[in-house]
C-alpha cells in the first residue's frame, strides 16, 4: 500500500502537458429502443420475458431486421434470434430458471446480407432478484482479519492537519484536510456551517467512484451548506488542487491500474487500504466539536459505493448511507456461474478463476461487508444494464443486509444515474436526518 508514494512525489516534480481534445464521432441516424414488457421489468424464475425492440432511421420506422441475443446479465446464453421490423418494430423472447437477470442486445441490419449497424440496443429484467444468494460465504476469520487491520490502523496517531482555504458557498468554512493512515494518508475537504455549535451536526463522507482525482470542495461546501459537518474525500489520499494533468498523468502511468494492485494479498490489496481510509476519514470527522455525536453518514457511487458498504459493515459509527451502483459486489460470482462487479479483480485463465485471488477478494467483498452493519438504514440504486457493476452483483450483495434498506431499481439505465436515482439517494439521505 506504499508503493505509489514516491511515484506520486516525482509526478509532482514534472512538467504538465495539456490534454488533447478528442473529435466526437457523428450521431447515428439509427436508433433502436429495447424495454420489457413489464413496466417495472420484474419476473419470475422460468417467466417468459418478452422484449419489445422499436428501431427508427432519421426518426421513421426502420425497415429490415434484427439480431437479437439474450444475456445472462453479460454472459452469453444460447437464447438469439433474427426478426423482422414491422412498422420498425420486432421482439426478442428469453427466459431465465434461476434468480437474477437477463438482458437483450440487438442489432439493426437493413437486410439480411448487410453488415451489423455499430448501433445496439440493450434492455434489463429482473429474475426474482430479492432471491439471488451469495457465490461464497463469508470466510471464517472475516471479522478476525479485519479487527487486526482496525488495530495496525489505531496504532497510527490521528494528528489531522487542517488548512483553511476559501469556500465557494456563502456562510460556509472549508478546510484542506490530511491524516496519516496506514502507508497511504488521507486527503479530502472538510466543510461546516460558519458559527455551527458543539455537537449540532450529522456527518456525512462522500467518496469517489473509480479513477484518480483531488478531491471535491464544492460537493463538501454544498452538503455544508445543508447543514452537514461534511467531508469529501478521495480515494487515493492525493494532494488536493492540483491541475488536471497532474491526476490524468497519475491514472495513465504508475496508478494504472490501481485496482489490481496485491490482488492475491488481502492485507496488502489495494482496496483493503482503501477501506481503512474510510475508518480514518470518520476519525477525523468524529474528532470535531461540531458533530451531534450520534449521526454518520457515507454516501457513494460505483467505487464510492463500494466505499460506503464497506465504510458501513466496518465502522460501528456509520448510522446511515448510500450506495449508488456500487462496485466491490459479488467478486466470486463466477465460482456460481455469474458475472463479477467491478473491479472484476479475479483473473481468469482457461476459463478457471485464479483461486488465490479469489480467496483474498473475499476480504474486501461488499457481500461480506454488508453482513456486518448495524446502520439505522441505507439506500441503494441498480442499473438494469450495467455492464460495470452489474445488476446480479449488487443485488447479491443487498440482499445480505439486515438493515431497513431500500433499492432504487434503476431500470433504463447502464452504470450511470438517471434523475430520480440521484435524487432518490439525496432524499434518502436528508429524510434520514430529518430535513
Amino acid at each position: 500500500m506504499t508503493r505509489l508514494l514516491p511515484l506520486v512525489a516525482a509526478l509532482l516534480l514534472q512538467p504538465l502537458f495539456a490534454q488533447t481534445a478528442k473529435k466526437a464521432e457523428p450521431e447515428s441516424p439509427i436508433k433502436i429502443v429495447a424495454r420489457a414488457e413489464r413496466a417495472d421489468a420484474t419476473y419470475h424464475q422460468g417467466d417468459q420475458v418478452v422484449f419489445h425492440l422499436t428501431v427508427t432511421d432519421s426518426g421513421k420506422p426502420a425497415v429490415g431486421f434484427v439480431e437479437w441475443s439474450i444475456l445472462k446479465d453479460g454472459l452469453p446464453t444460447e437464447q438469439k434470434g433474427k426478426a423482422e421490423l414491422v412498422d420498425g418494430k420486432a421482439a426478442a423472447i428469453g427466459t431465465l430458471g434461476e434468480p437474477g437477470f437477463l438482458q437483450v442486445r440487438a442489432v439493426y441490419r437493413p437486410d439480411a446480407k448487410a453488415k451489423a449497424a455499430p448501433v445496439v440496443g440493450l434492455a434489463g429484467a429482473a429474475i426474482d432478484p430479492t432471491q439471488i444468494k451469495r457465490s461464497l460465504p463469508v470466510p471464517d476469520d472475516f471479522d478476525a482479519f479485519w479487527d487486526g487491520m482496525k488495530k495496525k490502523l489505531a496504532a497510527v496517531p490521528i494528528e489531522p492537519k487542517l488548512v483553511s482555504v476559501k469556500s465557494p458557498v456563502k456562510d460556509v468554512e472549508s478546510f484542506d484536510v490530511t491524516a496519516p493512515a496506514l502507508g497511504i494518508q488521507i486527503s479530502g475537504y472538510m466543510s461546516k456551517p460558519v458559527g455551527a455549535k458543539p455537537k449540532s451536526l450529522p456527518i456525512i463522507l462522500t467518496v469517489h467512484g473509480a479513477g484518480v482525482s483531488d478531491s471535491s470542495l464544492g460537493g463538501s461546501a454544498s452538503w455544508a451548506s445543508k447543514g452537514f459537518l461534511a467531508m469529501d474525500m478521495n480515494a487515493h489520499g492525493l494532494p488536493n488542487g492540483k491541475p488536471k494533468q497532474f491526476y490524468a498523468d497519475l491514472y495513465a502511468g504508475p496508478m494504472n491500474p490501481y485496482r489490481y494492485e496485491f490482488r492475491n494479498d488481502r492485507e496488502k490489496a489495494y482496496f483493503t487500504g482503501m477501506m481503512l481510509r474510510l475508518i480514518r476519514g470518520i476519525d477525523v470527522l468524529a474528532a470535531q466539536p461540531e458533530w451531534d455525536g450520534k449521526r454518520v453518514i457515507v454516501y457513494g457511487s460505483s467505487q464510492g459505493g463500494y466505499q460506503a458498504i464497506a465504510a458501513a459493515g466496518l465502522d460501528a459509527r456509520v448510522t446511515f448511507f448510500a450506495a449508488g451502483v456500487p462496485a466491490g459486489c459479488d467478486h466470486s460470482g463466477m465460482m456460481a456461474n455469474r458475472i463479477a462487479g467491478w473491479p472484476k479483480i479475479v483473473p481468469m485463465k482457461d476459463g478457471k478463476p485464479d483461486l488465490a485471488v479469489v480467496e483474498a477478494s473475499r476480504y474486501i467483498d461488499c457481500m461480506n461487508f454488508a453482513t456486518r452493519t448495524k446502520a439505522a438504514g441505507c439506500y441503494f440504486t441498480v442499473g438494469f444494464i450495467d455492464g460495470v457493476c452489474p445488476p446480479t452483483s449488487v443485488y447479491a450483495a443487498y440482499n445480505q443486509l439486515n438493515i431497513p434498506k431500500q433499492i432504487y431499481d434503476d431500470i433504463p439505465s447502464g452504470h450511470a444515474h438517471s434523475r430520480q436515482a440521484s435524487d432518490g439517494m439525496r432524499q434518502a439521505v436528508m429524510k434520514y436526518v430529518g430535513k
